[in-house]
């Protein structure tokens, strides 16, 4: 699944997993790079994910604030 179509929650499961993957005594050394390189997207899509969610919740609290201080 492309990227661009996960929610945060799917994110964090596919990293959740990586990472179960990658603790198991019988990862070999060439899925590294793979696991890697996934989870290295998966990170700044929730990164961009909690910014924007971020920037939402301070936009809702400042129109929240200008509404209440009329």
């Amino acid at each position: 699944m492309s990227t661009t179509e996960l929610t945060y929650t799917q994110a964090i499961t596919e990293l959740e997993q990586i990472v179960a993957s990658m603790q198991r005594d019988d990862c070999d050394i060439d899925s590294l790079a793979g696991y890697t390189s996934r989870a290295l997207e998966l990170l700044k899509l929730c990164k961009q994910k909690l910014f924007k969610a971020d920037e939402d919740v301070k936009r809702c609290l400042e129109e929240l604030q200008s509404t209440l201080a009329k």
